[in-house]
């Protein structure tokens, strides 16, 4: 391998490679973690190396111009309701203009030893300080990429729900921060992360619009994770083990997650993920799992009695080409995305999800409610919203839950930098009518579905244009519904 530069060097991951100051297996390393942000470009990110320490930097501006027919959204669709024609919110359209989901990415990387490659990720947006809650801004609360904690939309309070605070003085947050190291027997990754449920960041659907959308796991959480890679010419094998942050700090317990995946690797289309990513990827078919333990304080006395629950989920993610496409090649070429899942009390792993249900408030003893909010006054589940409630008689609930997402991604002939795609995807719940006292069926979700049409154009390798149109329509349990139409245009500069 050559040696180094003594001083610092601009350059490229690709270069890095040509020049032999990284291996084959550093560069693909690299490429895999950059993929769903940089894509088909990972190989030329800018890069300052150090002797043989290398940082990667990476990301997009964005700016979204955001139609909808209704104030029931904020930038984040996500699986908040449409709010009802009779509402004041549903009755009444929106506009938005916002750079907030513009991304900045550092990529840190060791010096290779013994066979061991270590790397570190720090990845933010600008969705810090709290606002993703809508609270102050509109009717109804807008999803949190993190959770649904209600501590975040207690800290949107006060200036923060400004509008021109909120838009023009956007705040850094967090994505993804980790440690990764391959070794030759497993691989370790540590901080948070794409979780392993979905296997996340290999499957994300082609929209103009900021995800998750309607139906979509779309959650990034701290995690240890341990992984294995087998690799043929033909085929790629991986499978994986997580410890998850606790879905509920006070259960105790970290939420497991385990997964298998299979790749057939010279079965490959374009691949774009949300908006800015597109890449060459194989067919492949990945199985997870995920369990995790709910336990909140009892209704009753005494006050140290408590109520638990297990939940857990599985998902099925698929990627298909269609009319197969290679980077020399993209130009008409089709491929099928989707993603299958259903279980309980997993509602964190969708984007606002809430089915309805409240887990915060102080109601009289007795009081019915479709939340663990329906004891003595003051009380306190301890449990974010959207993943169990307690029915009439105080039993303690998971909601149930099975969604599912079907997309099309078109890449029209020629150079291959129009890209045609669309999605429909659908979120039901499973216990929430008939479990809940009937008075809340005209709040709580029966199911909610969503289809869009996309069209990308590529107008340099560093400017990528978007155009969406969206349809959300909310049915509630007492059969009424609502529909929100959105309209998105998206310009974003790539590096």
């Amino acid at each position: 391998m050559a040696e180094p530069k003594s001083g610092p060097e601009l350059t490229t991951l690709r270069l890095l490679l040509s020049k032999g100051t990284i291996s084959q297996a550093e560069y693909d390393m690299a490429v895999k973690e950059l993929t769903d942000t940089m894509g088909l470009r990972a190989g030329e990110a800018n890069t300052l190396v150090i002797g043989k320490w290398a940082t990667s930097i990476y990301g997009f501006v964005e700016a979204d111009g955001i139609y909808d027919t209704t104030e029931s959204f904020n930038e984040i669709q996500g699986n908040s309701p449409v709010q009802r024609p009779a509402a004041y919110a549903g009755s009444h359209d929106r506009m938005q203009f916002t750079i907030r989901n513009s991304r900045l990415g550092l990529r840190l990387k060791a010096p290779e030893v013994s066979g061991i490659r270590a790397s570190g990720q720090l990845e933010m947006d600008f969705f810090g300080g709290g606002v993703n809650s809508n609270s102050g801004l509109g009717t109804a609360p807008t999803p949190s990429l993190t959770g649904n904690d209600p501590s975040v939309a207690a800290a949107a309070q006060g200036t923060a729900n400004q509008e021109g605070v909120v838009f023009n003085n956007a705040i850094l947050r967090i994505r993804h921060a980790n440690l990764k190291v391959e070794t030759p027997v497993v691989d370790f990754l540590v901080g948070q992360y794409w979780t392993l449920f979905g296997w996340h960041g290999q499957y994300l659907p082609a929209t103009v619009q900021i995800q998750g959308i309607t139906g979509e796991i779309f959650s990034r959480q701290l995690q240890f994770q341990i992984s294995k890679t087998l690799k043929t010419d033909d085929v790629t094998f991986e499978a994986a083990i997580a410890a998850g942050r606790p879905v509920q700090r006070d259960s105790g317990m970290p939420v497991g997650q385990a997964g298998l995946r299979l790749a057939v690797n010279k079965w490959t289309a374009p691949q774009t993920l949300n908006y800015a990513s597109t890449s060459i990827q194989p067919l492949s078919i990945a199985v997870t799992g995920d369990v995790r333990t709910i336990r909140v304080p009892s209704l009753t006395a005494p006050k140290t009695d408590q109520v638990s629950q297990t939940g857990g989920a599985f998902a099925v993610d698929a990627f298909i080409p269609v009319i197969p496409g290679s980077k020399d090649k993209k130009g008409n070429s089709l491929a099928l995305d989707g993603e299958f899942t259903t279980g309980s009390g997993y509602g964190d792993m969708f984007t606002g999800l809430t089915g309805g249900t409240s887990t915060v408030g102080a109601l009289p003893a007795g009081a019915a409610t479709g939340a663990p909010a329906g004891g003595p006054a003051g009380y306190n589940p301890h449990l974010d919203n959207g993943i169990g409630f307690f029915d009439a008689g105080g039993s303690l609930h998971l909601i149930q839950l099975t969604s599912f997402v079907a997309g099309f991604q078109y890449y029209l002939p020629g150079k291959g930098n129009w890209i045609i795609a669309a999605n429909y995807s659908r979120i039901q719940t499973g216990n929430l009518k008939g479990t809940l006292p009937a008075a809340s069926d005209d709040a709580t979700l029966d199911h909610q579905d969503f289809f869009d049409a996309n069209l990308y154009w590529d107008m340099t390798p560093a400017v990528r244009l978007g155009l969406e149109y969206a349809n959300v329509k909310t049915t509630y349990n007492d059969g009424g519904a609502a529909i929100n139409h959105r309209g998105d245009f998206t310009a974003g500069f790539l590096f």
